[in-house]
């Protein structure tokens, strides 16, 4: 009876016809159909993992896996075998201020993405990546699918993440320091009392938007921002049109060019503008 704890590699390797029930539940999984891929993909993937990363409901899936294979289990029994079922995942709405605020020069980025389409196997390249990560830094990382197991992999060494999709093989996930995201609340309550931070911090990503959305919805976003606020916007390009018009009324800005993909502007609401 195959189980969600169950590599995907061993569930294939008894049966390939069951990649048919992988991809009748989400598209997501036609790169099974590659043998490159499908050796990649499933080594270290468990059936509950692969539920994620297609968007499915893990029990469904087990369910549908054993009746193909030949022992149909109840869907609530599936969920018995998974510890509950796997809602589908949703990115976050905004990226996690405390990664937003690590600078770029603490940032380490790698991008997989040819290495997986040739068939080889990233992942000593990602743990050199990972020790080259600073204190207090974060690790970007650009993959073709979302690589969940990694999660477990990286929290073992105190990273949390975040997670985007762009296209349907084009995810980037950023690592960043779970100790200080402990520490945040603390530190910028702290640095408040002293006056050395704003009052607040409003993450908005333009990402993806067609001008002149990016500029309109950051001068919708600066009307509502408090006096000592500070507004980072994340952009793919450094916001020309928009800089000379904070510079008219009285925001100080700063920005941060974190790749090729990747701007970060830094927008503080003085206390009397």
């Amino acid at each position: 009876m195959i189980a969600g704890s169950d590599r995907v590699s061993a569930v294939l390797a008894g049966d390939e016809t069951l990649i048919d029930v992988f991809i009748e539940l989400s598209p997501a999984f036609e790169r099974l159909r590659n043998p490159t891929m499908r050796r990649i993909m499933t080594r270290l993937v468990t059936v509950e993992q692969a539920a994620r990363m297609g968007g499915v409901d893990c029990s469904l899936l087990l369910a549908r896996l054993n009746e193909h294979a030949g022992a149909p289990v109840p869907e609530e029994e599936a969920e018995d075998m998974t510890g509950g079922p796997l809602t589908e995942k949703t990115s976050p709405a905004a990226m996690p201020w405390e990664l937003a605020m690590i600078p770029a020069e603490r940032t380490v980025t790698l991008d997989v993405r040819d290495e997986l389409r040739a068939g080889r196997e990233p992942f000593s390249l990602i743990m050199d990546a990972v020790r080259e990560v600073p204190d207090d830094g974060a690790f970007v990382l650009r993959a073709i699918f979302e690589p969940v197991p990694l999660y477990a992999v990286l929290a073992k060494r105190g990273f949390l993440h975040w997670t985007e999709q762009r296209a349907a093989d084009d995810w980037v996930i950023h690592f960043y320091s779970a100790t200080a995201a402990a520490a945040a609340p603390a530190a910028t309550a702290q640095a408040e009392d002293a006056g050395d931070m704003p009052d607040d911090v409003v993450v908005l990503d333009v990402r993806g938007l067609e001008p002149p959305e990016p500029m309109m919805r950051t001068l919708a976003a600066l009307e509502q921002l408090p006096p000592g606020g500070t507004l980072v916007q994340l952009n793919v390009r450094v916001p020309q049109f928009l800089i000379p018009l904070l510079e008219e009324r009285g925001f100080q800005h700063e920005v941060r060019e974190q790749g090729p993909d990747l701007v970060r502007l830094f927008i503080r609401r003085t206390g009397d503008t």
